[in-house]
Order: C-alpha cells, then sequence, then structure tokens
C-alpha cells in the first residue's frame, strides 16, 4: 500500500476515534437533594459545562423535572453550571416520587442523582440516555448514610432481619424441619437457641470480615442442610438413633454457621452503616429471632390440629419430610449447577 494511502487510512481511523471519543462523556451532571426538615429539601443541580463537549450545541439547557408535589420555596444561589434552590415536597418526602432530567437522550450527558434524608438514610440513581428518569425507592429502603440516627439504625435493621428470614424459603423450610424432629417440647427450645447462637457468630464474623465465604458454596449447603433434616424425619422406628435425634440442638448449631453466612449475603447487599455496625448487628438478629418465633409459634398452633393420621409411629409426621426433602434436593442440584455457569 501507498505511504499516500496509510496516511489516508490513518487520518480516516483518527477521525473515526475521534467521532466515537465525542459521543460520551465521563463528566456526570449531578442532581442532589437533602432534607432539611421533613418534607423539604435543598436541591443543588450541577450540569457539565458548555467547554466540556458534553452538551450538544444549541440544545437546550439540561434542568431536573422535580414531582408536582414539590414547589419552591426559596432560590439558594445560581451560576452557569450550578443552580440550588429549597423546595417543599410534602408528607410523602419524595417517597416513591419520579424524578426526571429531560434532555438527556439528545446529550452526551449521563447524571447522578442523590436523595439524602435527615434520618440519615439515602438513596441514589444514575440516568443516561436510555433512562432520563429515577423512581425514589418507597420506604425505608436504599442505604444509610454514616451519622445515622440510633433508632433509624435499630429500626431498619430489625425489619431487614424479620423480612429476612419469613422471606428466605429455605431458612423457614429449616426451621420448620428443627421443629418436626423435635416437635414443640422443651428440646425444641435449645434447638431454636443454638441456631441462633451459631448464625449470630457466623453473621457477626462475615460482617466484620473476620471470615470471607463464597455464596455460592453456602447456598449449596444450606439446601443440604435441609436434605439431611428430612433423611432424618423419615427415618424408621426401627432404625438406630442418630446424632441428630440424640442432639438436635449441636445439629442444629453447626447448620446455624451455615445459615449465618446465608444472612451475610442479605447484609451484604444492604450494606451497614460503618459507624454503627453492632448497632445493625444486634438489629438484625433480632428480627431473625422475632421471625424465627412468629415461625414456630404458627408451627406449634398448626400442629395442635394436624390429624393423626399424618404422625409416624415415632410422632413425626412424613408426607411434610418428604416434600422438604424433594424441595431442598430441587435447590441443592440447582445451585450446584451454578457453579460451572459463573
Amino acid at each position: 500500500m501507498r505511504p499516500g494511502r496509510v496516511a489516508a487510512w490513518a487520518v480516516t481511523l483518527l477521525a473515526i476515534a475521534g467521532t466515537e471519543a465525542a459521543s460520551h462523556t465521563f463528566e456526570p451532571a449531578l442532581l442532589d437533594l437533602r432534607e432539611r426538615e421533613s418534607g423539604t429539601f435543598d436541591v443543588v443541580w450541577r450540569a457539565p459545562g458548555r467547554e466540556s463537549g458534553a452538551l450538544v450545541p444549541d440544545a437546550p439547557p439540561l434542568l431536573p423535572r422535580l414531582p408536582a408535589a414539590c414547589r419552591t420555596l426559596s432560590e439558594l444561589g445560581a451560576s452557569d453550571e450550578r443552580i440550588a434552590t429549597r423546595v417543599a415536597c410534602g408528607a410523602g418526602r419524595l417517597r416513591g416520587e419520579t424524578i426526571t432530567v429531560p434532555g438527556l437522550a439528545a446529550s452526551r450527558v449521563d447524571a447522578i442523582v442523590r436523595v439524602s434524608w435527615n434520618d440519615g438514610s439515602a438513596a441514589s440513581g444514575i440516568l443516561t440516555d436510555a433512562s432520563e428518569s429515577f423512581v425514589v425507592p418507597e420506604g425505608p429502603r436504599g442505604i444509610l448514610l454514616p451519622g445515622a440516627p440510633a433508632r433509624t439504625v435499630a429500626t431498619r435493621y430489625l425489619g431487614l432481619g424479620i423480612e429476612h428470614i419469613l422471606g428466605g424459603t429455605d431458612h423457614v423450610l429449616f426451621v420448620i424441619g428443627l421443629f418436626l424432629l423435635v416437635g414443640a417440647t422443651r428440646a425444641l427450645v435449645a434447638t431454636v437457641s443454638a441456631f441462633t447462637l451459631a448464625h449470630s457468630l457466623t453473621l457477626a464474623a462475615a460482617v466484620l470480615g473476620i471470615v470471607t465465604v463464597p455464596s455460592a458454596p453456602v447456598e449449596a449447603l444450606i439446601a443440604a442442610s435441609i436434605v439431611l433434616l428430612a433423611r432424618e424425619l423419615v427415618r424408621g422406628p426401627d432404625e438406630p438413633p442418630t446424632l441428630a435425634c440424640r442432639f438436635p440442638w449441636l445439629v442444629a448449631f453447626v447448620f446455624g454457621l451455615l445459615h449465618g453466612f446465608g444472612f451475610a449475603g442479605a447484609l451484604a447487599e444492604t450494606g451497614v452503616p460503618a459507624d454503627q455496625i453492632p448497632l445493625a448487628l444486634l438489629a438484625f438478629n433480632l428480627g431473625v429471632e422475632v421471625g424465627q418465633l412468629g415461625i414456630v409459634g404458627a408451627l406449634v398452633a398448626l400442629a395442635a390440629l394436624a390429624p393423626r393420621g399424618l404422625r409416624s409411629s415415632r410422632g413425626r409426621p412424613r408426607l411434610p419430610a418428604y416434600g422438604l426433602g424433594a424441595v431442598a434436593s430441587a435447590w441443592m442440584i440447582e445451585r450446584i449447577l451454578r457453579f460451572w455457569a459463573t
């Protein structure tokens, strides 16, 4: 190829590369809303400057659009790149409302939206040319910022603990299996307490970074723990008693260590405020315990109403045990197969 043609191709490629580089900017816009008092926010909008090359020439300026319930109380200052206002958004405090930055689709700008409430919680999102709107989470969602009030931390993580145990089907099935193993006896208190102590230990160790365990094997082993419990439940009356039959609290403790790592995964998704880790852990564990007690209470009530025909000669209902085993076996296989899917 002649040198002149090579140069022409080089210029063409550089032009294409330049076009691609100019198609996006690394300087995002920022919309920051900070609650001063309930429902009243200081709003700062900071857009990239014209010299950044992020804005399309002659395009109208990018301005955020707050929900219709928000009304401007005062202007706090403005410049070419920064606009600050104070707005009142009502008793809903922006929860569940939509914030939009029209015009992003025709620009090369991404926008970061950050909402901070005066209870220490916060939520954020990124708006792009494909999505110009951000829906503020409803209810007490999002992260908690350092300095959040202790009451907020305690309430948030207590609720998370209850939500996680009741929403985690595998944890619920394990508690059901423990109940079927020991029945409504004194041993039930020791068994459930051992389970709580064990998962509290590993949960704290994982959150504090003392122990790090990959989630995939943990999830598979949690399913396996339910399978083993189901196997114990269907043992015949002539079979010799196993360790699980003689010391159910010990089995609950060992498997509880696994379940604690599973709970840690839930906290990892939410995050823990760095300045209040002990309080968050305590509240989360209390929430899990409240959820467990609720499950056990419901089981005790159901057991009183269960027909005698469901019970085997050892007094353990076999039909639920087969159900537990089937479901947990399917989970275990599916979770093991994930090892090769990731």
